[in-house]
């Protein structure tokens, strides 16, 4: 990763709630730009489930371990607790069992984070209401015909959710990204002022 390289902004929240040499999984990791970051920054110990083969040859690029694997499917080749953090960045969204994939984060992880768009955001809700067109935007950057999301979340949904698996939410990072790569975080009425959000979870 070079100096210069900008990771997305729910990327470097998350990168900020890792601590020092934790043992960290990301599941569905990309290019491994996130799990760079944390080795390099966090002196992590970094592993990456990805299922796209061309962001595996960049993790190989980058020297970032990685396996291939549906996440679907499950974690059954992983052992309880054997990671300090789990990651889920902008994946929840896309998997087609996400309460199976959850789950599985609870299970081997002490920690699991996931970060998502929000759809409850008022731009999605006035977009749809006014225009009668599904929303495209920075967050949600798809048109409808070629969206990877097929789970259309919001945060008041995702509460309900964790709550639902079994998972205790141990903090709760609403924010906007800005168009200079900054963000800025909502803490009056997220689901509704927010356009993406991370959260801390635990097994309960």
């Amino acid at each position: 990763m070079t100096p210069h390289e900008l990771l997305r902004a729910d990327q470097r929240v998350v990168a900020e709630l890792v601590p020092q040499g934790a043992r960290v999984l990301d599941l569905g990791c990309g290019d491994g730009a996130l799990l760079a970051r944390l080795r390099e920054e966090r002196g992590a110990i970094v592993r990456g489930v990805e299922i796209d083969l061309a962001d595996i040859a960049k993790c190989v690029e980058r020297d970032v371990p990685v396996y291939q694997a549906d996440l679907d499917e499950g974690l059954a080749d992983v052992p309880d607790d054997c990671f300090d953090v789990v990651i889920l960045s902008q994946t929840l969204q896309v998997v087609r069992r996400p309460r199976l994939v959850l789950s599985e984060m609870l299970r081997v992880g002490k920690r699991s984070v996931v970060s998502f768009p929000n759809f409850g955001h008022w731009h999605v809700r006035a977009h749809l209401a006014l225009r009668g067109r599904m929303p495209v935007s920075d967050a949600i950057p798809y048109s409808w015909y070629d969206t990877p999301n097929i789970h259309h979340t919001t945060i008041a949904d995702f509460r309900d959710f964790s709550a639902d698996c079994g998972a205790v939410i141990e903090r709760e990072i609403a924010f906007v990204g800005r168009a200079d790569g900054t963000l800025r975080v909502v803490r009056t009425r997220p689901n509704l002022l927010a356009d993406e959000a991370v959260f801390v979870l635990r097994r309960r």
